[in-house]
């Protein structure tokens, strides 16, 4: 029984279940359907696009479902509102196999009344579709997908994860089949090598090129099948990059040692062809388990924010979803609860901790009339606030719209390898084919007497050889060897780079942008100044106790201040009040009944009670009094990191334009700059600003290196060209980041400038020897004057001073 294709999905099947329509052949109604639908709507092009290649046939659906995608449920929980009013969604698509069937759907869906854009991911099959919700309907754009035989569905972070951790574990399971084979075959290839010189039988020798071919086969074909997948795409776009290069050669060398084994003259290079591939292989892996997903990054900052708020209608309370929120609807936020959209306090006043937003570690007190902003804490007391932002436009969620929009924007550095092997795998690729024909044509007897192999295979050899003795496996290894090596390096330090290709970067960069609080300084406040007018241990215990009756962070660190100096008891407090951006106050009641007041707090409290005291500080100050009577006086201040002057003097020697970004005051950030001596520095900056700044750095054509911590940098970080967080950062901005401080030491980051120039220095080192082996080598190989004994033994070597060259890197 004759097989027939059909002709919209291209699968054969037997030519009697067909249905037939004149000369054309449909598997199926819905098949038939389709191709109907892209005749009449002039879209048959597909076909031209789509080639030779097969799909799935059309989804056999039910269109009875497609109500529950204009449902408010639906609409609220995965559709957005953009800042023209339009409406937009992250679908995935099911069914897209190949560019053809992205062109499809693209088409398809612009060609649609009321929808207004239309991209379409093929890596992931994530499409960001924005339409007039006056003119279309979301069910009408599924309907649309379906009706040329794909599927859509809302997109879910969770297939990311799934996706994320399978391509992990795939390289890990190619990684560990390429590491044991390697190890195996570089055992059998100590006995072959050692044979030429203390004797080896041929029955032996076959063995072992026996031996190694199988354990390179799936070396090359399961463990390297990431390179030809790499190479392939890369023919697609007209590329030849790196992965051509290390599949090209890998596999002609296969070819080369397959002739070995099977009766040609000379020596297999098995363990060579499974040694690229090792290589190169585990220098992928640890860029894809340290590459960020900049979904999951979003879908982290976004899962931050609660999903429903409580609103406050008269008497009644309800919970609602965060984008039911209207603008002027009354929010209750309990302690400890994070405000979900902007408003102002209508009832209640209490502190709010900041941090998300500003990088301040110290809550801001906020009363009837201030506003509140998304994403911040409400520390204490029960408050009441007006909604003026909804969900949308909201501080936290303009801060979500303006990082997804910076991270796909981000520039990808090319590798210093790919750039060269272009031109390289050209060059080779071209030599390797004229000396063939010039061998094989004009039959040339130069060089080695291959014994034994006819004009045609020694013409063959003479060829391969060229290739072999270019193989890339020096090139292949100068970036991932010396980038290895140098991770390694900084991973010692306290360093964790997420991809190899951040070294290239820090070791380019000409200008860095620190934040100040949390990067600069400690981010935790210590007393800068001590004024004592009565330390008796009677008035020392009662401040301790007070400062012990409190959790705000002024308390902690005059608590830990006094821990350090004093031997100090705590004694049990009456009354404890928190006075609201104040301090606080309590009574205590000695063994004879007499009551004293305690007061602790700044000098606002200190006004309020009406006590005589003056005093002129620009830092935060805690004044304790008992009885109306000031005892003692603290300035506070968040004080300049270990090793941070040593930090901006060694960028400034180096050429590096050093620039400080801080949210806080005039006055604070100029005694930081002294302190560092940073001539160029900003205060009073947004999260926005701080963005916009970096823009504005990097339209200058200038390498910018972004230092931070906290949300209010993730902005600014993703903006940069590198970015680097501290290990106590907010956990998005250590997603945003390319580079994590694990130790939040400056003397990591110094070392991190270090070790990046040294590593890039040696990486351009090896590139160099790499070329100049194949520009003095592949000449002889040419004319056949390197056996294959020396081509075997020139690639080991040029493989090992590569790899002795990168271990220098450690010598400081």
């Amino acid at each position: 029984m004759s097989q027939v294709k059909c002709n919209h999905c291209h699968l054969s099947f037997d030519d009697e279940i067909m249905i037939k329509e004149n000369d054309l052949n449909f598997c199926c109604k819905g098949c038939q359907g389709v191709y109907h639908l892209l005749k009449s709507d002039g879209l048959d092009s597909f076909y031209d696009k789509l080639g030779n290649k097969t799909i799935t046939p059309p989804l056999n659906l039910k269109n009875d479902d497609l109500s529950k995608f204009d449902t408010p449920s639906f609409m609220n929980t995965y559709v957005q509102i953009t800042k023209d009013g339009f409406n937009e969604v992250d679908l995935i698509i099911e069914g897209i196999h190949c560019a053809a069937c992205v062109w499809l759907n693209e088409k398809i869906l612009h060609d649609t009344k009321g929808l207004l854009e239309a991209n379409i991911n093929f890596t992931t099959n994530k499409a960001k579709i924005t339409w007039d919700s006056d003119e279309l309907k979301l069910s009408d754009i599924i309907l649309r997908i379906r009706s040329i035989g794909y599927n859509a569905y809302a997109y879910d972070s969770s297939i990311a994860d799934e996706n994320a951790i399978k391509a992990k574990r795939e390289y890990f399971i190619k990684m560990m089949v390429a590491v044991i084979a390697s190890m195996n075959i570089m055992m059998l290839s100590v006995a072959k090598y050692t044979g030429f010189f203390t004797g080896i039988t041929p029955e032996v020798m076959h063995m072992i090129h026996i031996g190694e071919f199988l354990l390179s086969t799936p070396v090359l074909f399961y463990s390297g099948w990431v390179f030809f997948k790499g190479a392939y795409f890369g023919l697609k776009n007209k590329i030849l990059n790196m992965d051509f290069l290390v599949s090209s050669g890998a596999t002609l060398t296969y070819i080369y040692s397959l002739f070995i084994l099977f009766g040609a003259k000379g020596e297999s290079y098995f363990d060579s062809v499974a040694m690229i591939i090792t290589f190169v292989l585990v220098g992928k892996y640890l860029e894809v388990i340290g590459k960020k997903s900049a979904v999951d990054t979003l879908d982290k900052i976004k899962s931050s924010l609660p999903l429903e708020a409580t609103i406050i209608e008269g008497d009644n309370k309800k919970l609602v979803a965060l984008n039911s929120i209207n603008i002027g609807d009354i929010v209750e936020i309990k302690t400890g609860e994070k405000v979900p959209v902007d408003g102002v306090i209508v009832k209640g006043e209490g502190s709010f901790d900041e941090a998300s937003l500003t990088g301040e570690s110290i809550p801001i007190y906020k009363k009837i009339g201030d506003s509140v902003y998304s994403g911040t804490i409400n520390t204490n007391n029960l408050i009441h606030f007006e909604v003026t932002k909804d969900f949308k436009n909201s501080t936290f969620s303009s801060i979500v719209t303006l990082l997804e929009d910076s991270l796909n924007s981000k520039p990808q550095i090319q590798d210093k390898a790919n750039e060269v092997s272009r031109g390289f795998t050209v060059t080779i690729l071209t030599l390797s084919i004229l000396t063939f024909l010039v061998w094989y044509f004009f039959g040339l007897d130069l060089g080695f007497d291959y014994e034994g192999t006819n004009h045609f295979e020694k013409s063959f050899i003479v060829a391969i050889s060229v290739i072999v003795i270019a193989c890339p496996c020096a090139l292949a290894l100068a970036t991932p060897i010396a980038s290895l090596i140098g991770i390694s390096e900084l991973a010692k330090k306290g360093l964790l780079f997420k991809e190899a290709k951040f070294i290239e970067s820090l070791a380019k960069a000409n200008t860095v942008v620190f934040d100040k609080t949390g990067t600069l300084t400690k981010g935790e406040l210590s007393v800068s100044k001590a004024t004592i007018f009565n330390d008796s241990k009677e008035n020392m215990d009662l401040l301790y106790s007070l400062l012990d009756s409190s959790t705000h962070p002024i308390s902690k660190s005059l608590k830990k201040y006094l821990e350090d100096k004093y031997d100090l008891n705590s004694k049990k407090l009456n009354d404890i009040r928190n006075i609201d951006a104040r301090g606080m106050s309590a009574i205590y009641e000695d063994k004879n009944g007499n009551n004293t007041t305690l007061l602790g707090g700044n000098l606002q409290l200190i006004k309020d009670e009406n006590i005589n005291f003056d005093l002129e500080v620009e830092n935060s100050v805690y004044i304790f009094a008992i009885n109306n009577q000031v005892i003692a006086s603290f300035e506070l201040i968040d004080e300049v990191k270990d090793y941070a002057s040593d930090l901006i003097s060694y960028l400034s020697s180096n050429n590096i334009d050093v620039i400080m970004l801080t949210g806080d005051n005039e006055k604070v950030a100029l005694s930081v700059a002294k302190q560092l001596d940073i001539k160029d520095y900003h205060a009073f900056q947004t999260p926005v600003s701080k963005a916009n700044f970096i823009k504005k750095l990097k339209e200058e054509d200038k390498i910018v290196i972004m230092v931070g911590d906290g949300v209010n940098d993730s902005i600014a970080l993703s903006n940069a060209d590198v970015a680097i967080a501290m290990g106590t950062s907010a956990d998005i901005s250590m997603e945003v980041s390319d580079i994590v401080l694990l130790n939040s030491s400056l003397t990591s980051l110094k070392d991190a400038f270090e070790i990046s120039s040294r590593t890039y220095k040696f990486i351009k080192q090896n590139l160099g020897i790499s070329l100049l082996y194949n520009l003095v080598t592949i000449p002889f190989a040419m004319f056949g004057y390197v056996i294959p004994l020396v081509a075997a033994l020139s690639m080991s070597l040029s493989s090992l001073i590569v790899v002795l060259n990168s271990l220098r890197i450690k010598i400081k």
